[in-house]
């Protein structure tokens, strides 16, 4: 069989970050494109498994709050002289009596008020790179001193460092070079699998170093200086333009000190003239049970790197430290040392062996013998462990450790002189989120990244406050500050709250004056600045249903995140809509528009135009939509009464082509077709004020096929290709055709075009000085307009000539011919108006032609222009707008000016269309019902107060929507209907988030869900629930969730009297904690708890399943039960025990105060114990089969009471996986690798079929099939996916005693989840569905897995050959050796037989010219391997 693996969801989190000056607008005096959006502060860069993304952190003014555009409102209904104090309302508001501290003005240093900034992330680039990222920093090279720009150095999980810098030109990362040491001596050994590699980097960007197996560092040397270069070209007469000099490999133990063994961590030393290593190791290794033997092993070497001389002397050796040091963070050059973390203890050691530690808990003493300070009273409390803790450095002098559950703890060195006396530690002084990399930029920001929730960036401020004499017990204690965490809208557990470190500085002028002295001290003062958004790893999932409105949608339900981040994501595939109302009497299966125009006021006989309000977009008042039933078509223009009832006040025959609010919604612009093309200015009520007939010398000319209306310009593109554009005269509130002279002759021919208004201020002309100055012809309109904002007309000529053109002035500004082949990057080619006259015969439409086109603001809090193509052939591409230095080189004199802007691909997607091809079909009058339009809409939406997108909406018979957020990127969401035909945003009815769709089911009026977050590649909705969950289960016939939710509780251990065997004797010694379960029964409808069940102490759960099973109370005979199989954890001197519960849903009276109609119990039936842990439970034919070590049991559910055992069947060593289809049952085991069993009932028998003959540890096994195949699928833990067959008559399956491996592919992330679904192709037989498997990973990463059939298969495969190839991969990494797996019983990888749908993605995104060359070389062509592509992805 053969199978597509591809990623829907990208890994989750932030497991390395890097604070670097990336990309030049992070260089403070950049260009233009910094201006509209705030100031580039700098780049972080983060990565988690093989997905790396680039953000911008910019400064930005803070935004306007939602209450004060409220409050704006309500002024005027306010008495003079009893408005609320500022800082008031939102006093009230927090409810808790304390000011709002973000919404007091800040004062600079003359008492000016600055506006109040914030700091937020933007996205800039996305890659799934082909490798596992395991560590990143940022470095600078030679290079760097002329563009001022850091670099990023990458390493990867084989042994290879990637240098990547930034490019202008491609608007993306370049590789500059990868050094691999994967083929190094040392990863040679069987155990080098094991080994994790480390990137640091010396802090002047000397070298990097990364850490190898068998103690060595690959050591990659930077040059310094461009003399440092020619000294080189001069000793090896060739020129060197790389950065670096040749790496070389260190082994620690041979060539710098035989006592480093066994590295833990190591770090580069700031303030030496040679790079200085500091490595912290354990000689002779031990554990907790060996201390009697072996403790304070770890010892710490500082030796320095002479590059020259290849001479790495040791400056510093420090033996002795507890066994239980795991992190080395060095101090600034003021103080020297280093600070090492410990599980007990934190550790200061400066480079004369001085050692000075703080104890954080009783253990220290216990299990060192190194020597520890006398501990203050308040001190013996502390009780914490640091096990998963980071650290870092927030000045010179203090540091903050951030323990597992997001405390943050200040430390301070406290200096005697100028050597530390000893260590403090404060109270902790906020809540933040569970760390994974903490990185400090510039000394103003800390990032902390989390592979387990949302990451954060926080500011670190120093503020200087006084301190009087009488507040003696206050300048002890930490100072509190309140950080104001102003709209950001983050869980709980992120809340940044309390008192900050405090630096005591007596002021020399508070005590001479003799008056009050007056102390000063240093407050450290942390406040959020914003946060990158993520679940982090899935532990469960399963598929529920969810309701939008009236429609049912399958929805997967995740267990995400970890502890505090606990709680569920919720996945749809289609943006989740629903439908408020159905309009059946508005008609608009050709088209609706919603228009905001406002009606004059009649006064004393004369009428005038109410004024504008200039703080709100006005609410739309008229909606006009047409049909093309009855024959010529029909218009109506409809209003809303107060009753909130549509009112048809207009019918009039012909099919609307476009309309627009004109004259500054003073007026409505109407284009119609009836015999003939109409153009008409409309009052606001619908009455007619000017007409103007689209006729050449009294003869009709051809019907209009599309239309852009822009306030003041009209576009018309008619059946023949060719153009009309009309201009508006205000003053007149007349329309007249606009002259085309300078855009060529008026038989000139085009295929599609459109108006842009920027708004942004990107679009920025540069002016020619040689050319002649043209004539300009102005309008009032466009004098009025000229200060806010510009207006564009984009034309396509048939050739696919894209040109951009000014208004009103028509020059042409941009010019390129790359779009038509979607080129990656589309700059201004400079030359003057191409030619297109009529051919002879008429053109016929091609493939390759763009369809439509559009340039609309696509973002969130700031949209940026992105330029929407569409082929005929279904590609869509999007190109974001990026600002562009002036040119070098004078313009040529055919040019009088060009547009400062070039656009870079940012996304493409191949749609598998029909068009109707033969003229005939097309003329038809049924081809005209049958017709439809695919068109892209810009639209804005407001679904929330204070949040808007602007995005465009593509109809037609695969309608999405196009989006971009912040912190995502741009995103495509298919809509979920069949089909659109048309669409408008509309606010007919107050609301800013609705929207007029015309589907299969008729026009309605639609909103997105509440909730719904657009940052993932899938919409998702978070349910935080402050716990984490290690399964979850949908209950179908009740609706219902049953999740088993993980916490830590106390251990205690007892003897065979009951009596305690050890408890803590001192308040900072604690119990050891060990995993315990509850289970909840959760309505998905406000997500309560209704009911649970509560397990002993010492009992976890390991797997819940809904499973059918025979009873008495129903008339089938079979019911869905709840079944739980447990572990019961002794301790270390018993044996595990386990047990089996079956319970049942049942619904209860609910009680009367409570809302909620229905309301269900958890009712236990069956307690079964058992003498070892149950790992799995799965249903099959009626029967529970449940593992019980190393043993399955296949147990019937007698009188609804008991478990009866039918048959069993002794296995591996602990079973991990069950999965059973008919009366087939595949077993995964932590050993014995993968088992395929077969059940009957006459007599009741398990019969092993066959099984895997090589060792191996199953994390999931399950049965695959489509098109009468079956394989067994099986994913181990280290991530390695492999495809089973059972082939009775292949010979080296013995009679199918063995189970052969026909395919191994390198998933690189464990999954311990996967659902199978049911998949039916638009071709073969849909009675018997193939088979989809979904599976969700540790990293948070959503696979599946699809059959493909064989001819498809080949043609990929042999694609899948041509990418690797041929096209160029970020970081150069090698697609092929990143998916293949070593395998010692075959002479040549089994990798054939499972596509990898990350390199295939690649495909779709190469340039039209590329994706011909490269399927011409394998025998195929573009159109048939994009739709072999389209056919098998999508979600599920």
């Amino acid at each position: 069989m053969q199978a597509l693996r591809q990623e829907i969801l990208p890994p989750s989190g932030v497991e390395f970050a890097a604070c670097l000056k990336f990309t030049p607008s992070t260089l403070s005096d950049s260009g233009p494109s910094t201006s509209q959006s705030g100031r580039a502060l700098f780049n972080v860069v983060v990565a988690r498994s093989s997905l790396l993304r680039i953000f911008e952190v910019r400064e930005e003014p803070a935004p306007i709050s939602v209450q004060k555009e409220d409050e704006r409102d309500r002024r005027a209904s306010v008495r003079k002289g009893t408005e609320a104090v500022e800082g008031e309302v939102e006093m009230d508001a927090s409810g808790e009596g304390f000011v709002n501290m973000g919404t007091v003005k800040s004062t600079g240093q003359n008492g000016m008020a600055q506006p109040a900034t914030v700091n937020k992330f933007y996205l800039i680039r996305e890659h799934r790179l082909h490798g596992t990222v395991t560590g990143m920093e940022a470095v600078r090279t030679v290079h760097s001193l002329e563009d001022e720009l850091d670099r990023l150095l990458v390493s990867f999980k084989d042994a290879k460092i990637a240098l990547l810098e930034w490019s202008d030109a491609i608007h993306d990362v370049l590789t500059v070079s990868i050094h691999t040491y994967e083929r190094a001596p040392q990863l040679m050994a069987l155990d080098s699998a094991l080994f994790r590699t480390e990137l640091r980097v010396d802090p002047l960007s000397r070298c990097a170093a990364l850490s190898l197996p068998k103690d060595s560092l690959a050591i990659l040397p930077f040059y310094q200086s461009q003399a440092e270069l020619d000294l080189i070209e001069q000793e090896t007469s060739q020129a060197r333009d790389v950065p670096y000099s040749p790496s070389f490999v260190l082994d620690l133990a041979n060539d710098v000190d035989k006592r480093i063994r066994n590295v833990i961590d190591f770090t580069f030393l700031p303030g030496f003239n040679n790079p200085t290593v500091a490595v912290l190791c354990q000689y002779q290794q031990t554990w907790t049970g060996r201390l009697k033997e072996y403790k304070d092993t770890v010892g710490l070497y500082i030796f320095t790197l002479d590059l020259v001389t290849n001479n790495y002397p040791v400056i510093t050796a420090v033996e002795g430290l507890p066994y239980d040091c795991f992190s080395l963070t060095p101090c600034s050059t003021a103080t020297g040392g280093v600070v090492i973390l410990a599980g007990n203890s934190i550790v200061f050691v400066d480079q004369s062996s001085r050692r000075v530690i703080l104890p954080v808990n009783g253990w220290l003493p216990r299990t060192s013998d190194v020597p520890a300070p006398a501990l203050t009273s308040q001190e013996q409390q502390r009780d914490l462990q640091l096990e998963g803790s980071r650290f870092t450095f927030v000045d010179d002098k203090t540091f903050f450790v951030i323990l597992k559950d997001g405390t943050v703890l200040p430390v301070e060195l406290v200096l005697d002189g100028k050597t530390v006396s000893r260590l403090s530690m404060s109270d902790a002084i906020a809540r933040t989120t569970i760390p994974a990399v903490v990185k400090r930029m510039e000394n103003e920001h800390l990032f902390i990244g989390s592979i387990v929730g949302p990451s954060v960036l926080l500011k670190t401020a120093h503020v200087e406050e006084e301190i009087k004499d009488e507040d003696v017990e206050m300048s002890a204690s930490p100072a509190t500050v309140v950080a104001p965490t102003d709209a950001m809208d983050l869980d709980d557990d992120e809340d940044l709250y309390g008192p900050s470190s405090t630096t005591e500085q007596p002021s020399m002028n508070g005590t001479t004056n003799g008056v009050d002295s007056v102390k000063k001290r240093t407050v450290v003062r942390l406040s959020l600045c914003d946060a990158i958004p993520a679940y982090g790893p899935i532990s469960d999932m399963a598929f529920g249903v969810a309701r939008n409105g009236d429609r049912a949608v399958p929805e997967l339900i995740a267990a995400t995140g970890s502890g505090e981040m606990g709680g569920f994501h919720l996945f749809q595939r289609d943006m989740p809509t629903r439908s408020k109302r159905k309009l059946h009497a508005i008609g608009g299966g050709r088209g609706m528009w919603s228009l905001a125009v406002r009606q004059p006021m009649k006064v004393s006989g004369g009428t005038f135009e109410r004024p504008a309000n200039p703080y709100h977009a006005e609410k739309d008042s008229v909606i006009i939509s047409t049909d093309a039933n009855p024959a010529p078509g029909l218009s109506r223009i409809a209003t809303r009464t107060a009753h909130s009832d549509i009112t048809i006040t207009t019918r009039i025959p012909g099919t609307t082509l476009g309309a627009g609010s004109f004259f500054q919604g003073t007026a409505i612009l109407h284009i119609l077709f009836n015999v003939t093309n109409v153009i008409r200015v409309l009052e606001p009520d619908g009455s007619e004020r000017q007409s103007i007939k689209d006729m050449d010398n009294n003869k009709p000319r051809p019907k209009i096929k599309s239309c852009s209306i822009c306030d003041a310009f009209v576009l018309i593109i008619r059946e023949d290709d060719t153009i009309g554009l009309f201009i508006g005269e205000i003053e007149k509130g007349k329309i007249r055709r606009k002259d085309m002279s300078p855009m060529g002759d008026k038989t000139s021919r085009y295929i599609a075009g459109c108006f842009y208004t920027d708004t942004s201020g990107l679009f920025q002309t540069f002016l020619n000085e040689q050319a002649p100055a043209e004539n300009v012809t102005s309008t009032l309109q466009g004098a009025m307009n000229a200060g806010s904002k510009s207006q564009w007309l984009v034309l396509v000529r048939p050739q696919g000539v894209v040109e951009i053109w000014t208004l009103p002035k028509l020059t042409l500004a941009f010019s390129t011919t790359l779009l038509a082949t979607l080129d990656p990057v589309l700059t201004d080619s400079l030359d003057p108006p191409a030619l297109s006259l009529p051919q002879d015969p008429p053109r016929k439409p091609q493939e390759l032609d763009i369809d439509q086109i559009t340039i609309a603001p696509l973002g969130e809090s700031c949209p940026r222009p992105h330029l929407i193509v569409l082929l005929r052939s279904g590609q869509l591409a999007i190109y974001e707008a990026v600002a562009t230095a002036p040119p070098a080189e004078p313009l040529p004199s055919t040019r009088s000016s060009t547009l400062l802007v070039k656009f870079v691909k940012v996304m493409s997607k191949a749609f598998d269309i029909h068009w109707q091809h033969t003229e005939e079909e097309q003329k038809s009058v049924l081809a005209e019902q049958k017709r439809i339009s695919r068109l892209l809409l810009p639209f804005v939406t407001s679904p929330t107060p204070g949040q808007t997108f602007s995005g465009v909406f593509f109809t037609g018979d695969r309608p999405c929507w196009i989006l971009s957020t912040d912190k995502g990127g741009v995103k495509l969401f298919p809509s979920g209907h069949n089909v659109v035909q048309a669409f408008t945003t509309s606010s007919l009815w107050e609301s800013r988030g609705d929207f007029l769709l015309y589907s299969e089911e008729g026009p309605s009026l639609v909103e997105w869900m509440p909730d719904t977050q657009l940052d993932g590649h899938l919409p998702a909705r978070s349910v935080p629930r402050s716990k984490s969950y290690s399964n979850v289960v949908y209950d179908a016939s009740t609706s219902l969730i049953v999740a088993a939710s993980s916490f830590q509780n106390r251990f205690a251990s007892y003897d065979e009297d009951g009596n305690i065997v050890w408890e803590p004797d001192s308040p900072n010694i604690s119990f050891p904690r060990c995993e315990c379960s509850t289970l909840e029964l959760i309505t998905p409808d406000g997500w309560i708890t209704m009911d649970g069940y509560e397990f002993a102490a010492n009992e976890f759960v390991n797997c819940i399943a809904s499973v059918p099973l025979e009873t008495m109370s129903t008339e089938s005979g079979m019911k869905d039960f709840i079944a739980v199989g447990t572990t019961i954890n002794r301790g270390e001197d018993l044996a595990v025990k386990g047990a089996v519960y079956i319970f049942e849903i049942v619904e209860v009276v609910p009680d009367p105060s409570s809302k909620v109609k229905r309301w269900w119990r958890l009712k236990l039936l069956c307690r079964d114990d058992a003498k070892g842990p149950v790992s799995f439970l799965c249903g099959m034919n009626g029967y529970l089969v449940s593992s019980m070590g190393q043993k399955i049991f296949v147990r019937a559910f007698d009188l609804d009471e008991r478990l009866v055992g039918v048959a069993f069947l002794d296995v591996g060593v602990y079973v991990t996986s069950l999965r059973a289809v008919k009366n087939l049952l595949v077993i995964g085991d932590a050993v014995k690798s993968v088992w395929f069993v077969a059940f009957q009932e006459d007599p009741y028998k398990l019969v092993i079929l066959g099984k895997d003959p090589h060792y191996c540890c199953i994390t999931r096994a399950d049965l695959f099939f489509a098109d009468g195949h079956l394989s067994i699928v099986t994913c181990d833990e280290e991530g390695i996916v492999r495809l089973h067959a059972y082939d009775p008559r292949d010979p080296e399956s013995k009679s199918g005693q063995h189970l052969l491996r026909r395919t191994e592919f390198h998933g690189q992330t464990e999954y311990r989840s996967s659902l199978l679904i049911a998949r039916r192709p638009k071709t073969g037989d849909p009675e018997i569905p193939q088979a989809r498997l979904v599976c969700g990973s540790v990293d948070g990463s959503l696979s599946t897995l699809t059959y493909v059939d064989e001819a498809a298969f080949k043609r990929l495969h042999l694609l899948q050959g041509q990418l690797i190839r041929t096209v160029q991969h970020v970081a150069a990494l090698n697609p092929k050796a990143f998916r293949m797996v070593r395998n010692e019983y075959v002479s040549r990888p089994l990798s054939k037989g499972i596509l990898d749908g990350n390199l295939l993605a690649t495909f779709e995104d190469l340039p039209i010219g590329r994706q011909n060359e490269v399927t011409r070389q394998i025998g195929t062509d573009r159109a048939t391997v994009l739709k072999d592509w389209a056919s098998l992805v999508g979600a599920w």
